[in-house]
C-alpha cells in the first residue's frame, strides 16, 4: 500500500504525539497523587508544539523534557498534585486529540479527493 505523506498531515501527527504525551504526563501525576514528596511535572503545550513544528519541518523526532510545575500547594508530606487540576487536563487533552483527530480526517480527505480527481 502506499503511504502519502503531507505536510499539514505530519503537523497534525505532531500534534497528536504531543497531546497523548501530555496526557501521559498527567496520568502518570494522578497516579502518584498519594506518593509522599512526588512534585507534578508537565510541560508548556504552546512552546513545545513550537519545537514539534521546528522538528518536523527538519525531519527531526522531538524530545519532550518535562519540568516540575511551580506555583502549585504542597500538601505536608512534599507531594503538590491536585486532582482538579490534573481533571482539567484531561479533559482539555482529551479535546485537542479529538480536535486533532477531526483535523487529520479532514486532511486524509481532501488528500484522497485530489486523488480522485487526478485520475
Amino acid at each position: 500500500m502506499m503511504q502519502i505523506e503531507t505536510r499539514l498531515g505530519a503537523q497534525l501527527e505532531s500534534y497528536l504525539d504531543l497531546t497523548a504525551s501530555h496526557a501521559k504526563l498527567t496520568v502518570s501525576n494522578i497516579a502518584n497523587i498519594d506518593t509522599p514528596g512526588y512534585r507534578a511535572l508537565g510541560f508548556d503545550f504552546a512552546n513545545e508544539m513550537k519545537r514539534a513544528l521546528a522538528a518536523c519541518e527538519s525531519g527531526r523526532k522531538l524530545r519532550l523534557h518535562p519540568q516540575e510545575i511551580d506555583g502549585l500547594i504542597s500538601r505536608p508530606d512534599g507531594n503538590n498534585v491536585s486532582m482538579d487540576r490534573e481533571a482539567l487536563n484531561l479533559a482539555e487533552d482529551q479535546l485537542k486529540f479529538g480536535t486533532g483527530v477531526a483535523l487529520l480526517r479532514l486532511e486524509n480527505q481532501r488528500v484522497l479527493s485530489a486523488l480522485r480527481d487526478d485520475k
